[in-house]
C-alpha cells in the first residue's frame, strides 16, 4: 500500500469515525442502567450479542479456524480481555462516571510499558519511563477530583479496566498478526459472555433498555472494530492510535450534554496528563501496538 493511500482522507474518517462510537459506551450504558440493567448483565449482552455479529462475519468470510494450539490462549483471551475489561468497565461507568471511566481506560499503554519486560522482553528506554511517570501522575491527579473524599470505586474499576485493556495490546502482539479480527472475536466474544453469566441478574428490560443494549453491540462493538479495520488499511498504526485519543473527548461531551456528567477542572487536569502520556508514547514511535493490531471494546 502506498504513502499516500496510508494518510487517504477516508482513513482519518474510518478512524474518528470509529473514536466516536466507542465514546458512545459511557453515555449508553447509562441509558441502560436507568432503566434497571446492571452493569454485568450489560457487559454480558454487549459480550454476547457482539460475539453473534463477529461470528455472522466470520462465517460469511470463511474465517473461521484457528490452530488447535492457539485455542487456551483465546480462551483467556476471553476472560482477561472481554469479560473482565467489558465488567470493570462497565462498573467504572457507573460509579465514576462515564468521562472518567473513558479516561482511566488510557492508562492501558502505561500499564503495557510497565509489564512488557516481563511479559514481551521489550526493554524500558527512558522516553517509556517518562511516558509511565506522566500517566501515573494523571492518575494520581485525577484521584483527587473529589477532594477528600475521592471517588475510589470509579477510580479503582477505572484502572481494572485499563489494565485489561492493556490484554488486547499484549495479546495483539502476537495472534493478531495471524489471525483476522473477527475469527478472534468469534472465540473470545462467547468465552467472555460464558465468564460473567453466573454474575449476572437479569433484569425485566423495556424496549429502551434492549435498545441500549442492541446499539453497543451493534454499533460500539462490531461498528467500532470495522471502521477501525478500514482505518488501518489506510493509515499507520501510530495515526490510527493518536486519532483513537478521541474517544474519551466524545465520551465526556456527550455524557455533559445527555446526562450531565462533567470531569472537575482537576479530573480535566488529570485526563490531560494521561492522555498526554499516551499521546508521547505514539508520537515517539513507542506504542506497543503492531500495525496489524485491532482496537476494541
Amino acid at each position: 500500500m502506498s504513502g499516500a493511500e496510508r494518510g487517504s482522507p477516508a482513513g482519518y474518517l474510518y478512524m474518528l469515525a470509529a473514536a466516536s462510537l466507542w465514546g458512545l459506551i459511557g453515555p449508553l450504558s447509562i441509558l441502560a442502567f436507568r432503566q434497571g440493567v446492571g452493569p454485568l448483565e450489560v457487559a454480558f449482552w454487549r459480550a454476547l450479542l457482539g460475539g453473534v455479529l463477529f461470528g455472522l462475519h466470520a462465517l460469511l468470510t470463511g474465517q473461521t479456524r484457528v490452530r488447535r494450539g492457539d485455542l487456551a490462549a483465546l480462551l483467556l483471551f476471553g476472560v482477561l480481555g472481554v469479560a473482565l475489561l467489558f465488567a470493570s468497565y462497565q462498573l467504572a461507568v457507573q460509579t465514576g462516571g462515564a468521562p472518567l471511566a473513558a479516561v482511566l481506560l488510557y492508562t492501558a499503554p502505561g500499564w503495557v510499558t510497565a509489564l512488557s519486560p516481563w511479559l514481551l522482553r521489550e526493554r524500558l528506554t527512558p522516553g517509556k519511563l517518562g511516558a509511565l511517570a506522566l500517566i501515573l501522575l494523571g492518575v494520581l491527579v485525577t484521584s483527587a477530583q473529589g477532594g477528600l473524599h475521592p471517588n475510589l470505586p470509579g477510580l479503582f474499576w477505572g484502572l481494572i479496566s485499563g489494565l485489561s485493556y492493556a490484554a488486547y495490546y499484549l495479546f495483539g502482539k502476537v495472534y493478531l498478526k495471524r489471525y483476522a479480527g473477527q475469527t478472534l472475536f468469534l472465540y473470545a466474544l462467547p468465552v467472555g459472555a460464558l465468564t460473567l453469566l453466573p454474575l449476572v441478574h437479569f433484569a425485566h428490560k423495556s424496549p429502551l433498555a434492549w435498545s441500549a443494549l442492541i446499539l453497543l453491540a451493534l454499533l460500539c462493538t462490531y461498528g467500532a472494530y470495522g471502521l477501525y479495520s478500514l482505518g488501518l488499511r489506510r493509515l499507520e498504526a501510530s495515526k490510527a492510535s493518536l486519532i483513537a485519543t478521541l474517544e474519551p473527548v466524545v465520551a465526556s461531551a456527550v455524557s455533559a450534554l445527555w446526562w450531565g456528567q462533567r470531569l472537575t477542572p482537576v479530573g480535566l487536569l488529570g485526563g490531560a496528563l494521561i492522555l498526554g502520556g499516551v499521546l508521547f508514547t505514539v508520537l515517539a514511535g513507542l506504542s506497543p501496538q503492531p500495525e496489524s493490531e485491532v482496537r476494541e471494546l
